[in-house]
C-alpha cells in the first residue's frame, strides 16, 4: 500500500433511520473532501432506539444500511466500512454486522460481532444485548487490500478481549477496525487506553469511528472517535461533538514500529 489519510467518523445517531443516514451522507461528504479514501462509520451508525424499535424494523434497516453503503463508496470511489447494525436471522433476533464496501459498491467482507454488550454499570444503566442479538460464530476476518493494507474487523466491545486482535495480527492484519457506541460511564476510563493497547500489543494502526452524546432515554455515548498509529501514538481525536478525526496511514511508519519492536515476531505462546 502507498500512504493514504483514513477517516474515523463520529455520529450522534437516534431511532430516525433516515436522519441518521442523512447525518452519516454529511459526514463522509466532510472527510472526503478532506482527503480521505477509507472511511469508516461507527456501531449503530443507522440505528440508535430502544431495543423493541429495533427489532421491529431490522429488515428495514438492514437493507437501507447495506444500500447506503454501496451508493455512498459508489459516489465517493471509496473504501467504506459500516460498523454494526442490525441483519435480522431466522426466529426473533439479529446479528450485529459490520460490512466493508469498496469504491466500486461491492461488499468486500462481512462480520458478525462476536462478543455481545451484557452489563449491569454503576451509573444505573442495564445492557443486555444478548436478548436480540445472537453471537457470532467465526472469527473476523481480515481483509488484504493492495491499496490500503490488510484490514481486520472487530466491533466495540470486541476490544475488551485482546485475544481476537491477536488472531487479526497473526493473520497479517496491518489496520485494526473498531468501530464502537462505548458508553459515556465506561468510555472516560477504558476507550482510549485500550484502543492505545490494541495498537501497540500488535503493532498495527487503529482506526475506531464511534457514537457521541445522547441517544434516547439515558443512553449515552463517550465519542472521541480515535486513529491511533502502531507505537500507540494518538493521531486525530474527534472530540465530543459529531465530525471526523482524518489522519495518514503510512506503511514506512509501520515498518519503522514493527522493526523497532518487533514483538509480534517474539511470541512464545501462539
Amino acid at each position: 500500500m502507498k500512504p493514504y489519510l483514513a477517516a474515523a467518523i463520529q455520529m450522534n445517531s437516534s431511532p430516525e433511520l433516515a436522519e441518521n443516514l442523512n447525518q452519516a451522507e454529511d459526514l463522509i461528504d466532510l472527510a472526503v473532501r478532506q482527503g480521505a479514501t477509507l472511511v469508516t462509520l461507527p456501531e449503530n451508525f443507522a440505528f440508535l432506539g430502544e431495543e423493541s424499535l429495533k427489532m421491529s424494523m431490522a429488515d428495514k434497516i438492514a437493507a437501507e444500511s447495506e444500500q447506503f453503503l454501496k451508493i455512498m463508496a459508489q459516489r465517493y470511489q471509496i473504501a467504506l466500512f459500516g460498523g454494526g447494525f442490525p441483519v435480522p436471522i431466522k426466529g426473533d433476533k439479529v446479528y450485529n454486522t459490520a460490512s466493508l464496501f469498496g469504491p466500486d459498491g461491492i461488499q468486500l467482507t462481512t462480520y458478525k460481532k462476536v462478543h455481545l454488550f451484557d452489563v449491569n454499570l454503576p451509573d444505573g444503566n442495564t445492557y443486555q444485548e444478548s436478548l436480540t442479538v445472537f453471537s457470532g460464530t467465526e472469527l473476523p476476518p481480515v481483509y488484504p487490500s493492495e491499496e490500503f493494507g490488510a484490514l481486520g474487523l472487530s466491533v466495540c466491545y470486541d476490544v475488551r478481549f485482546p485475544e481476537l486482535y491477536r488472531h487479526l495480527s497473526k493473520q497479517g492484519a496491518d489496520i485494526l477496525l473498531i468501530p464502537a457506541a462505548f458508553t459515556a460511564f465506561t468510555g472516560k476510563d477504558h476507550w482510549q487506553v485500550l484502543l492505545q493497547a490494541r495498537a501497540i500489543e500488535n503493532t498495527c494502526y487503529v482506526i475506531a469511528p464511534a457514537q457521541t452524546g445522547k441517544h434516547y432515554a439515558r443512553r449515552q455515548s463517550h465519542g472521541h472517535a480515535l486513529i491511533v498509529d502502531p507505537w500507540g501514538t494518538v493521531l486525530a481525536d474527534a472530540g465530543d461533538k459529531p465530525g471526523v478525526a482524518i489522519a495518514p496511514i503510512d506503511p514506512d511508519r509501520l515498518e519503522q514500529v514493527r522493526r523497532q519492536m518487533p514483538s509480534l515476531n517474539h511470541r512464545v505462546f501462539g
